[in-house]
C-alpha cells in the first residue's frame, strides 16, 4: 500500500478546507478525511473492496449544538443500507439523513461525497480514464451523500477522458458531468487518481 496526504481549497468557499490520507492498493484503497466550514465540521472514512468499488462510508457531522452520524454499506450482493444517528437541534431546513430509496440506487457501485474531491478517483480508476486508450463516456448511478444533511439519494453521473495522464506535467483531466445537477467540468488529475483542480468547487493547496 502507498500512503498519500492530500489538501484542498475550497473554490466555491475560500473557508472550506478538505484533507485527506490515503492508502493506495493495486484496486484498492482505504481513506481518511476532514472537511471543514465556516458552520460546520466533516470528519469520514471510506473502504473500497476490489476494483475500487465501495464497501463502507463512514460520516460524521458536527455543527454548533448538533451532530449527525452515517454509516453507508454496500453488499457483496449489491445492495445498499444505512444506520443513522443525530443528536442536538440540527438547522431545521435540513433534510432527513439516511438513505432515501434503497431501491433506486440499484446498480451503483460508488458512493459520492458531497464536497468531497476523493470520491471522484473511484469511477476515474476503475474506467482507466487516465490511459492513452481510455474508453468513450460511461454512465454510472451514484449513491450520493449530501452534506451536511447526510441524506443519501440516487444520482445520474457521466464519466468521460479528457486528456491522458502525462508523465511530463504530472496530470491529465477527465469530464465529469451530473445529469441530476445539469453540471460538467473537466477535472485535472494525478497519476493515482486524485483530484488536483476541479473547477468551482476545490483546488489541490
Amino acid at each position: 500500500m502507498t500512503r498519500r496526504h492530500v489538501s484542498w481549497v475550497g473554490e466555491d468557499d475560500p473557508d472550506r478546507v478538505d484533507t485527506a490520507v490515503l492508502s493506495l492498493g493495486a484496486d484498492r484503497f482505504e481513506c481518511l478525511g476532514t472537511s471543514r466550514g465556516p458552520t460546520y465540521v466533516t470528519a469520514w472514512s471510506l473502504t473500497t473492496g476490489p476494483h475500487w468499488v465501495t464497501r463502507r462510508l463512514e460520516v460524521t457531522v458536527r455543527g454548533q449544538g448538533w451532530s449527525r452520524d452515517l454509516q453507508l454499506e454496500r453488499a457483496g450482493s449489491g445492495e445498499w443500507g444505512a444506520e443513522v444517528s443525530h443528536s442536538g437541534a440540527a438547522p431545521v431546513d435540513l433534510a432527513t439523513p439516511g438513505l432515501e430509496d434503497p431501491a433506486a440506487l440499484a446498480g451503483a457501485l460508488d458512493c459520492d461525497l458531497a464536497l468531497c474531491p476523493v470520491t471522484n478517483s473511484m469511477p476515474i480508476l476503475r474506467l482507466g480514464l487516465l490511459g492513452a486508450q481510455a474508453r468513450a463516456a460511461t454512465a454510472l448511478t451514484m449513491a450520493w451523500v449530501d452534506v451536511p444533511s447526510l441524506r443519501v439519494v440516487r444520482s445520474e453521473q457521466v464519466y468521460a477522458a479528457g486528456a491522458p495522464y502525462d508523465p511530463a506535467v504530472g496530470r491529465g483531466v477527465v469530464t465529469y458531468t451530473s445529469a441530476t445537477r445539469d453540471f460538467t467540468a473537466d477535472l485535472t488529475v494525478d497519476a493515482d487518481g486524485l483530484v488536483i483542480d476541479y473547477p468551482r468547487l476545490a483546488r489541490r493547496s
